[in-house]
């Protein structure tokens, strides 16, 4: 079963990730991936700056950066063994999240995070879109307290996502983010609970 985490910027997602690592799920994040192919920190921050304030050098980068990226989770999906990652993107701590489960040695629970999921038209590739979304004042004080972002640049990065609202709506499951850590870590659980449960499902039916 192939399933995706999606949501706005400063909604969570990363957060909810580390909880899904904990309670055993294997995961890849699409961020990561682009990570190594632009591994220098400062050049990504320069290109950030430049995209996202010019909309056709963004779709340009996109076209040549999302066609790898899904390439690699794509590759990550097909190996049977998740635990076996060496490319550095793979997060599996944990031996499968559905206890007893026969979907192999990291379960029948697999995540990747994709935050431009529906941007990059890649939603028929999975079988269950999960979505992460916060208020636009979480999403903005956020980004301005603890990624340093100027107020501009916080409403350019949302000017420039589908909105949360739209993205929820194309879910199948949507976990509201405005509360505290806690709450985060109990909508992790819950979710994991609901995909093992929809991964038993589909392994009894086939």
């Amino acid at each position: 079963m192939k399933i995706a985490l999606t949501g706005g910027i400063a909604c969570g997602k990363s957060l909810l990730s580390k909880f899904l690592n904990e309670l055993g799920v294997e995961t890849i994040d699409a961020d990561d991936v682009v990570h190594e192919l632009i591994p220098d920190p400062a050049e990504r921050r320069r290109i950030a700056a430049e995209v996202f304030a010019d909309p056709e050098k963004r779709r340009a980068l996109e076209a040549k950066i999302h066609p790898l990226v899904k390439e690699r989770i794509d590759q990550w999906f097909d190996r049977t063994n998740g635990t076996d990652a060496t490319n550095g993107t793979d997060r599996t701590n944990g031996t499968g999240a559905c206890p007893g489960s026969p979907g192999g040695p990291g379960g029948p629970v697999r995540v990747a995070i994709i935050p431009l999921l529906f941007e990059a038209h890649w939603e028929k590739n999975f079988d269950i879109i999960c979505c992460v979304v916060s208020s636009r004042e979480k999403q903005i004080e956020r980004m301005t307290t603890t990624r340093g972002m100027t107020l501009a640049e916080a409403e350019a990065r949302l000017a420039a996502q589908m909105p949360v609202e739209e993205k929820a709506r194309r879910s199948q499951y949507v976990i509201h983010n405005d509360g505290t850590a806690e709450e985060l870590r109990a909508e992790a659980q819950k979710l994991v609970d609901t995909l093992c449960a929809s991964a038993l499902k589909s392994i009894l039916q086939l």
